[in-house]
């Protein structure tokens, strides 16, 4: 039966050229703009680049203290990591890194932006960074505050131009470091980890070890030693943060999150975020393919009116509602799918494109099987979406007002 519905869905295909045309430029269209946006989404949402321990980490952004009448939201002080978050028992490692700084340095009258951030030694056992040459620092390097960097591939091109770097000099920010490191470029959507340099906190301008209270520079990841002490270690850093003594007057309640990634990549602004972001894609999603298939629906209705006397006749014979309808959402389901087809050329196309143009430094978009699954899904809904109500319409047609609309 699939066989007669293929062959007859062709020979449909092949009567109206134009409309085939139309038909398959909206779905091949509409199926470009939902795989790059899939595309986009899986690479800012599930790259895990360098943080490949993902499922063994709790991600802590800031810490909110509020009042009657105040509130007060910051990244976390060293204070507040050494006295408290570095003795909680169920984190293996704690890493903690300040927010990317911007700063220009000069070589050979050549200006050269670049970024930088300072970390702890721990910061390196629980990211996964590829190094292309040399290694990070040491927690020794660390407590002996030497100028060393650990820079990204793309500033060692910037600035020294190739070839082997470990052991040559860089100046950042009027200070002159020794590049112990080379690591592959991280996406600049991964604020966590994203920078061109990596500098031990110590060596900073600003004495980090000096901030008092709870309201700092740092962002904290906690690693646990297994994926089923997460819940553990989420609930004893929670607890911990709900028991902080208040000292600041003004403030009656502290909070502060252990998240995971995807809550705390979504939350750099207010706490709870998240779903709204989830909602506005949906939102999307529905709109894009929504509109196109509003117009399919009425290319549709018009291709099937053309055969009102096929279906009269069918349902002369016998054929019930249920069969026609069956076999109109196949027929279009395959008209859908050959769009599908289309779309591919046209996805890689537009996604070469976007990574041509670099609109987001190191953010390159590709192709892959998560991204070819949601876009056969995607098919498929736009498939029922568009050819449901017209093969449900035209099934209903009474036999002789079919034979009539033919005639």
């Amino acid at each position: 039966m699939l066989k007669n519905y293929f062959k007859i869905a062709i020979a449909v295909l092949q009567r109206r050229k134009f409309f085939t045309f139309l038909s398959l430029f909206v779905i091949s269209f509409t199926l470009m703009l939902l795989t790059v946006l899939a595309s986009f989404v899986n690479k800012m949402f599930n790259d895990n680049y360098p943080d490949r321990k993902r499922d063994r980490s709790l991600y802590i952004n800031a810490v909110t203290m509020t009042g009657p009448e105040s509130m007060n939201r910051s990244m976390l002080s060293k204070s507040l990591v050494d006295d408290y978050i570095n003795k909680l028992k169920t984190p293996v490692s704690v890493a903690i890194s300040t927010w990317a700084s911007s700063t220009n340095t000069y070589l050979n009258n050549k200006k050269i932006s670049l970024q930088y951030k300072y970390t702890n030694a721990a910061y390196w056992d629980v990211l996964d960074y590829d190094f292309t040459e040399g290694k990070p620092f040491s927690r020794q390097q660390l407590d002996n505050a030497e100028r060393v960097a650990v820079i990204s591939e793309h500033l060692k091109q910037e600035y020294f131009g190739g070839g082997e770097v470990v052991g040559k000099f860089i100046t950042a920010d009027d200070i002159q470091y020794r590049v112990i490191g080379v690591v592959k470029d991280v996406a600049a959507s991964s604020q966590m980890f994203f920078s061109d340099m990596y500098l031990p906190y110590t060596v900073s301008k600003k004495d980090y070890r000096k901030e008092s209270g709870y309201f700092g520079s740092f962002r904290v990841i906690l690693l646990a030693g297994r994926v089923a002490d997460v819940a553990k270690m989420r609930q004893e850093y929670e607890h911990m943060a709900s028991k902080l003594p208040i000292t600041q007057s003004g403030y009656d309640k502290i909070e502060s999150k252990a998240q995971d990634y995807l809550h705390a990549f979504l939350d750099f602004g207010r706490l709870g975020t998240a779903g709204n972001v989830y909602l506005a894609i949906a939102i999307f999603v529905c709109l894009v393919m929504f509109l196109p298939a509003i117009n399919l629906v009425n290319i549709n209705i018009t291709r099937i009116m053309e055969r009102s006397s096929e279906i009269g006749v069918r349902k002369s014979f016998g054929a019930t509602s249920w069969t026609l309808t069956g076999q109109f959402i196949i027929e279009n389901l395959i008209l859908t799918l050959g769009g599908g087809l289309l779309s591919i050329p046209l996805s890689l196309a537009a996604l070469a494109l976007f990574n041509y143009l670099s609109l987001i430094d190191h953010f390159h978009l590709s192709l892959n099987v998560p991204v070819l699954l949601l876009s056969l899904l995607a098919c498929i809904v736009f498939g029922l979406l568009s050819g449901v109500y017209p093969a449900w319409r035209m099934s209903r047609m009474h036999v002789i007002v079919a034979l009539r609309t033919a005639s």
